[in-house]
């Protein structure tokens, strides 16, 4: 007999951990909605049409394909056989699944461009697939909870990101996080700076693994991939900027990448964004330039950000950026946009290894009833009712079993309180309530039963 197992990179969710995770869902969800974003739903399957050639030629092979239906190989030749996977895979997969919210977003918009009102808000909190190598962090399925605005250049857009990350980090419980920004023109600027306008793509490479690696080991990559000794000289006062403090960093790129039109335009958007942040009146801001940030490097085109969680070793738990041209792919150029996502697994494991989750998320059910017999059951049923239209989560055992039987199932899903009803009870109405941490038990009304459990 086979034993039963699951594919690397996933997982299941008891109902404990679930209870944890729809806490975090929740948080989010209910900040996007006050932020005015709208729900979304798109299929977990997309023509692969759709999906590649949106995420790089290192994205197109993490891409999960479903094989055509029925006998896909059917029409195959030992020709089609021999030509490799690139070419025979249009032949036996049509379909793939979705490897982030964003491309999906980006045919739904057009699609149903003409019955949209701009700029256009919209949430989405689906899972994701991505056949990536699993490690402490990462999933080959985890859910993702994204926001975007589309239809407007508005800094407001990114300014309300800044809020909308500081909101739902502090209230997950989430205080020690950075958030780094940076645009997208500034890695560009400095890339001109030092002599190889049009590479910052490379150059981000090398430099977003600073944290990671070092100083050294960056200017080491550097050389590796053929830049000269001379750019990475003029490369220098990028390791050199002053940390913690936005208005020195802006003021330090100012100068020196000061005959970059390009890097200006940038540096001009981060401090209107920081402007607009101040005047929402933004307590205590966890904002940190950070102009060797770089990710989406392929898609963004203006503000870059990434959340980082600062007491574990793990890597971003959200992440996001301005985009110039989300839709051209699907023939509707210049949709400008900016969004960002959160990543829930690794939110999850952050919370989970700081202990931060709330006492009473993992708390299924609040009170037990236990019915001695079937007579006990006209009392049960309806102070199950009383229980639950007070907002109450309350069960009954379902058997007519032994009492210790009962006791046990109550303790074993760690149910606070029981409430014993035997033949007296159902004479004199007081029912026996009892404590199952403390191991009191007293006698009082339903309303009291009620009163107690609420407290």
């Amino acid at each position: 007999m086979q034993k039963p197992n699951l594919p690397k990179g996933t997982r299941d969710f008891g109902p404990e951990q679930m209870r944890k995770r729809l806490f975090i869902f929740d948080t989010i969800r209910r900040t996007f909605q006050r932020f005015g974003f709208q729900p979304l739903e798109t299929p977990s399957m997309e023509n692969l049409t759709t999906l590649m050639g949106k995420y790089g030629d290192e994205g197109d092979q993490l891409l999960f394909k479903i094989l055509n239906s029925g006998d896909f190989a059917a029409s195959l030749s030992e020709l089609d056989l021999a030509t490799g996977s690139k070419k025979l895979t249009p032949k036996i997969s049509e379909k793939g699944l979705r490897y982030d919210l964003t491309v999906p977003f980006a045919r739904y918009v057009v699609m149903n461009r003409n019955a949209l009102v701009m700029p256009f808000k919209r949430y989405q909190m689906q899972p994701v697939w991505r056949a990536d190598r699993p490690q402490k962090g990462r999933y080959r399925e985890f859910y993702q909870c994204d926001a975007d605005v589309v239809g407007t250049d508005s800094l407001l857009c990114e300014a309300e990101i800044v809020l909308m990350i500081h909101e739902v980090f502090r209230n997950l419980g989430i205080q020690d996080f950075t958030l780094k920004i940076n645009n997208r023109k500034i890695l560009a600027g400095i890339a001109e700076r030092i002599g190889i306008p049009g590479q910052e793509g490379t150059l981000s490479v090398a430099i977003d693994k600073l944290d990671k690696i070092g100083q050294d080991n960056v200017l080491i990559e550097l050389r590796e991939r053929g830049f000269s000794d001379d750019s990475i000289a003029s490369l220098t006062p990028l390791f050199s900027f002053t940390q913690n403090n936005t208005t020195n960093v802006l003021t330090e790129l100012k100068q020196w990448l000061h005959d970059s039109i390009t890097a200006q335009q940038g540096i001009k958007e981060l401090d209107e964004t920081l402007r607009l942040v101040n005047q929402y009146g933004l307590i205590d801001s966890q904002v940190e330039v950070d102009p060797t940030l770089a990710r989406g490097l392929s898609y963004y085109t203006g503000a870059i950000f990434e959340v980082k969680a600062n007491a574990v070793n793990i890597g971003s738990v959200s992440g996001g950026g301005r985009y110039d041209n989300l839709t051209g792919a699907f023939g509707m150029p210049g949709l400008s946009g900016v969004g960002i996502s959160f990543g829930v697994d690794r939110i999850y494991d952050v919370m989970e290894e700081l202990n931060l989750f709330p006492t009473a998320t993992g708390q299924g059910t609040q009170v037990l009833i236990i019915p001695f017999d079937a007579e006990a059951r006209s009392v049960a049923l309806p102070l199950l009712n009383q229980l639950r239209s007070a907002g109450i989560t309350a069960e009954t055992y379902p058997d007519l079993a032994k009492v210790k039987k009962m006791l046990d199932y109550a303790n074993s899903k760690a149910i606070p309180f029981v409430v014993l009803i035997g033949s007296e009870e159902v004479q004199t109405g007081q029912l026996s309530v009892k404590n199952m941490l403390t191991g009191e038990q007293q006698k009082m009304s339903a309303d009291s039963v009620i009163e107690l459990i609420k407290k």
